[in-house]
């Protein structure tokens, strides 16, 4: 698979797969760096202080979902396009159109946050001390938002390299200095309350309340992190684009003269705004947990207290019980440690979906309807490849591998039935994230947005009456997402067939990776019951790699031409060949 010229005139651009792979490496490592984060923060505020800082994270998603997702799709698609036809000229516009929108929106959506937290702590969680939290992570909109622009523009140009790198700077900043202010402001409210019996000046009632509201600003603290590390990922772009970002002067003498600025911002307007709609409504599902779920556990503790209690009887401290307006954020901070491992997946699978962008955009602005089968098959391929092994996986090991991050403490079990319902939605989730970007791509950016809205609906509607069910309740949170993105990526699978008039066979893409997956995750099953302990489940993973991997390496799961996207393909694909393994 072959790209256009790059900025530089030296050749073409990076394969949709090695993109892929840069991105996924890039992932990885931020995501060993968010478990540095956060197991020790877990371990240092606890159950309500995760809930606090979630409530925070959940109602910033939505808006955060534009810098990060939605207007990076909409910059890289222009520039993509663009690049594909030989306008350089307007590379370059499409840059200096964007970057004072996208600021002016995060300016925007940081003040709507700072203005609006408030009433939704007191209105919708019913948590006042989540307000803290969420006053620290408002800047980090406006950060976001600058670097989106510059993340949009590489990934436009085919380079993947810059967005990985950025996400790693922004999660070592966040590792470093959010633990650090997380610890030392659970010291200092510690402290000042013992000496002075207030915490951060603030004069509690009880000892309990000044637990809470130590915990509230210890989780303030790690959010500082979060708002740090996004203004140095904004630095580390604008700095990478000024040294040798720009597209060379030899193109752009070549190319036609940029079209007029305006034009070029209408143009991103209209194709930001359906992005923009998609991206905030893939982000309502943890909106719609935050809110509803704690809204429906309140109801329970005011109505059947005992019937919960009953449920997860031995699994509740002591403070909790006596203090039952703090239960519902206690329980919903286990959900979100259950959460965290769900994520994992589409984390991984959204990096397919940015370098898929480009690629399929610049088939179907050429009108090559044999290539953009090849590159759609590519991105399915590559995304079931790793979505059914891992999301099988979390699903069959939720409990060995809650107690192996979190420890064995008297909520593992609450957290481990949750992952065990999250881990099959985590598989279909992150097949929805390309199907996303690729409907974006051949220009049908309002049908996941109104896909999403349908699907969302489903979630809304499952949560209220499940979560309403004292025996249920937090499960229902689970088993919500799993319809929800059982009918989203359904409805955009046909979709995107419709739109696109291809015809892809969904023996090859998902039945293969479907069995062994449920192969692997059986294997990894049997043997951790066979061997107790961390020893046992890492062994397990083991295995199950292995018998995965085999399984697909004998199916022929991968086929010749996805081995050549990598560099050194050819030989790798004539070494498989003479095994006889594609």
């Amino acid at each position: 698979m072959r790209g256009a010229r790059d900025r530089n005139g030296q050749g073409s651009g990076q394969s949709f797969l090695w993109g892929a792979m840069i991105l996924t490496a890039g992932m990885a490592v931020v995501k060993v760096i968010g478990a540095l984060f956060k197991i020790p923060l877990q371990r240092t505020i606890g159950e309500y202080g995760m809930g606090m800082f979630n409530v925070a994270y959940n109602f910033y998603g939505p808006i955060f979902s534009l810098a990060t997702a939605g207007f990076p799709v909409a910059v890289s698609r222009m520039v993509s396009e663009s690049g594909s036809l030989g306008r350089w000229n307007d590379v370059e516009g499409i840059k200096r159109a964007a970057l004072p929108l996208f600021l002016g929106l995060g300016a925007g959506g940081t003040v709507l946050i700072t203005l609006a937290a408030p009433f939704y702590c007191k209105w919708a969680v019913g948590s006042p001390y989540a307000l803290y939290p969420m006053l620290a992570l408002a800047p980090a909109v406006l950060f976001a938002c600058g670097g989106a622009v510059y993340r949009g523009y590489f990934a436009g140009l085919r380079d993947m390299a810059p967005t990985a790198v950025s996400e790693i700077v922004e999660a070592g900043i966040k590792l470093a200095l959010g633990l650090w202010c997380a610890r030392w402001a659970a010291d200092r409210g510690q402290a000042e309350y013992a000496a002075q019996g207030t915490v951060f000046g603030v004069c509690p009632g009880s000892p309990d309340e000044a637990v809470f509201l130590t915990l509230s600003f210890a989780a303030a603290g790690a959010i500082l992190g979060v708002t740090a590390g996004s203004l140095g990922a904004m630095l580390y772009l604008w700095a990478r684009f000024r040294r040798r970002g720009r597209v060379s002067q030899k193109l752009r003498e070549q190319a036609p003269p940029a079209q007029p600025q305006k034009r070029l911002l209408r143009r991103l307007l209209a194709i930001t705004a359906p992005v923009a709609a998609g991206s905030v409504a893939m982000n309502a599902a943890g909106l719609i947990d935050a809110t509803f779920l704690q809204n429906r556990l309140g109801d329970i503790m005011r109505e059947a207290p005992e019937r919960l209690l009953g449920a997860y009887r031995g699994m509740i401290p002591l403070m909790y019980q006596e203090n039952p307006e703090s239960l519902p954020t206690f329980l919903y901070g286990c959900y979100t440690l259950a959460l965290t491992l769900y994520l994992l997946v589409p984390a991984v699978t959204q990096a397919f979906g940015v370098s898929a962008l480009p690629a399929v955009t610049q088939a179907w602005a050429r009108g090559d309807q044999g290539q953009l089968r090849e590159r759609m098959a590519s991105v399915l391929r590559l995304t079931a490849l790793f979505a059914f092994p891992a999301g099988l996986g979390l699903a069959a090991l939720a409990g060995p591998i809650t107690e192996l991050l979190y420890g064995k403490g008297a909520s593992t079990p609450l957290v481990a039935g949750a992952l065990g319902i999250l881990g099959p939605a985590a598989v279909l989730t992150a097949m929805s994230t390309p199907l996303s970007s690729m409907l974006q791509a051949v220009g049908r950016a309002d049908l996941p947005v109104k896909l999403l809205g349908v699907a969302m609906a489903v979630k809304l509607g499952v949560n209220w009456v499940l979560c309403g069910i004292p025996e249920v309740n937090l499960l229902g949170a689970g088993v919500g997402t799993l319809l929800c993105y059982l009918f989203y990526t359904w409805a955009q699978l046909v979709c995107l067939r419709r739109v696109t008039g291809v015809r892809l066979r969904a023996g090859g893409l998902f039945l293969r990776p479907c069995a062994c997956g449920l192969v692997c995750a059986g294997a990894a099953w049997a043997l951790r019951q066979a061997v107790p302990g961390a020893l046992g489940t890492g062994c397990a993973m083991l295995l199950a790699a292995w018998v995965y991997g085999v399984g697909m390496l004998l199916l022929g799961a991968v086929p010749k031409e996805d081995w050549l996207m990598l560099p050194q393909g050819q030989k790798i694909a004539k070494m498989l060949e003479k095994r006889g393994w594609i």
